[in-house]
C-alpha cells in the first residue's frame, strides 16, 4: 500500500499544495506566499505519512512551513541531483538547479512525456529541454509577463502599465505592451523547442504548467499539453520513489 504524501511547491508567488493516496489528488488547494500563515488551519487537520517539500522562496518561508509542518512526519526538503526518477541531470553543478525545476521535468518523465520543453510560467518562465531518453539537457530562465511589463513601466518616462490586449498587429500602446511581453515569452519557449528538435531529430512538444500557462499556450506554434500542477505530481513521484530507496522521511 503505497504511502498518502502531501506535496507543498512554495513558490515567489503561490504556495500550491496536495494530498495524493498513491492513486488520485484527495486534496488541492492554493494559497498566496504572502499568506502562508493562513495554511496551519488547513495543515492541522491533515494525517499524511509522508510530507515533501520543494521550496524555491527563501530561508523566512522555509522557516515557516517548517513550523506549520512540525506536527506532522519530518518533511523531505527536496534537492536537485544528477539522477532521479528517470531523468538525468546534465547541469555543471546538478544542485545549482532550481528543485521546482527538477520537480516539474520528473513530473513530465511520470506522465510518460518523451521529448518536451518543460514549461514553467510564473513569476519567472522557465523552459527546460528533456529529451525522449530523459536527460535534462539544460534550459533558460527570463522574466515572466508581469515582470516584463513592471520593468518597461518603471525605467521609462511614456511606457505606463496600460491594459492592453494580444493582437498580431497591435494598434496602441498597451496592445503593444501586452503582446510584446506575450510574444517575447512565446518566442524564449520556441526557440528552445527548435535547439531541442535539432539535437532529437524529433519534434518536441511543450508541458506548460504555472500561473501564466492559460495566457501564453493559444500563442504557441507547437504542440501544448498543460498540465495544473506539473511540480506537486513531480513531487509525488519523488517521494514514491525516495521511500522505495527507505531514505524517507527526512530532511535534506
Amino acid at each position: 500500500m503505497q504511502a498518502t504524501v502531501l506535496a507543498i511547491d512554495a513558490g515567489n508567488t503561490r504556495i500550491k499544495w496536495g494530498v495524493h493516496d498513491g492513486r488520485t489528488w484527495l486534496q488541492q488547494s492554493a494559497v498566496d506566499t504572502v499568506r502562508a500563515l493562513e495554511l496551519r488551519d488547513a495543515f492541522r487537520t491533515l494525517t499524511p505519512s509522508v510530507v515533501v517539500v520543494s521550496n524555491v522562496a527563501g530561508a523566512q518561508l522555509r522557516a515557516e512551513l517548517a513550523a506549520l509542518l512540525a506536527h506532522l512526519p519530518a518533511a523531505h526538503w527536496i534537492a536537485s541531483r544528477r539522477l532521479q526518477c528517470g531523468v538525468r541531470n546534465d547541469y555543471a553543478d546538478p544542485a545549482q538547479l532550481g528543485c521546482d525545476r527538477w520537480a516539474a521535468l520528473i513530473g513530465a518523465r511520470a506522465r510518460g512525456i518523451r521529448s518536451a520543453v518543460v514549461v514553467g510560467a510564473g513569476t519567472a518562465l522557465t523552459a527546460d529541454a528533456l529529451t525522449g531518453d530523459g536527460v535534462f539537457l539544460g534550459g533558460i530562465i527570463v522574466p515572466g509577463e508581469r515582470l516584463m511589463r513592471e520593468a518597461l513601466s518603471a525605467n521609462t518616462a511614456g511606457l505606463a502599465q496600460n491594459a492592453g490586449q494580444f493582437s498580431s498587429f497591435p494598434r496602441s500602446t498597451g496592445d503593444a505592451i501586452a503582446s510584446g511581453a506575450i510574444d517575447a515569452l512565446c518566442g524564449a519557449v520556441e526557440r528552445i523547442a527548435a535547439f531541442l528538435e535539432r539535437a532529437e531529430r524529433l519534434r518536441p512538444r511543450c508541458v506548460l504548467s504555472g500561473g501564466g500557462a492559460a495566457l501564453l499556450a493559444p500563442h504557441l506554434n507547437m504542440e501544448v499539453e498543460l498540465v495544473d500542477n506539473l511540480v506537486l505530481e513531480g513531487l509525488i513521484a519523488i517521494a514514491h520513489d525516495t521511500q522505495s530507496d527507505r531514505s524517507l522521511p527526512g530532511a535534506n
